[in-house]
């Protein structure tokens, strides 16, 4: 009996071991063809809809949004990143190359246009003067249509930044993960 029980047992973790193999073997594979897929060259296809939406809404309601900035290549949020630190100017991220939802297309900013075509980051003005500054109801209307915004980040604000992370960090998104992977599973 002892021999049938070892036996059993023997066969048990060869089995096992074996769906293990297997199981990483496959983990393996799909890590590195995540990782051959290249960075997206431009916004996503939903949030390019919803940042169009976002501009329609916010005119509705008397407001005029200038998309200030949308998808970074890495290049470009590493010489924005420079600045004030190896660059001359104020620092205006706190993000290295890759380590921001722009460069993956799922970041837009804004600012205000006012009717003489200048353009503010004035958080406080009530330019449709209904009592409630512009800047929060563009943010209001963002929310309504699934962007998260760094206004209400806690460890630091970001005003003019919206962002759909798909539910994906940026650390996957460095692996290699992409929002049409997060939409399938």
């Amino acid at each position: 009996m002892k021999t049938f029980r070892t036996a059993f047992s023997l066969l048990f973790l060869f089995i096992l071991g074996a769906f293990l193999f297997i199981w990483i073997e496959r983990e393996i594979e799909e890590r590195n063809e995540r990782a051959e897929r290249p960075l997206p060259t431009g916004l996503h296809p939903i949030v390019e809809s919803k940042r169009d939406q976002l501009i329609a809404q916010s005119e509705e309601i008397g407001i005029e949004v200038l998309i200030t900035d949308g998808f970074r290549s890495v290049e470009e949020q590493n010489r924005i990143h420079a600045q004030g630190r190896s660059q001359g100017g104020s620092i205006v991220t706190h993000a290295e190359g890759g380590g921001s939802y722009h460069n993956y297309g799922l970041a837009i900013d804004f600012a205000l246009r006012l009717p003489d075509g200048s353009v503010v980051w004035d958080i406080e003005r009530d330019g449709n003067g209904n009592g409630r500054p512009d800047w929060f109801e563009v943010a209001d209307i963002a929310k309504e249509l699934g962007f998260e915004w760094g206004g209400d980040w806690v460890r630091f604000k970001d005003y003019p930044h919206f962002q759909m992370d798909f539910g994906l960090s940026i650390r996957q998104l460095k692996d290699g993960y992409r929002p049409e992977d997060a939409v399938a599973d």
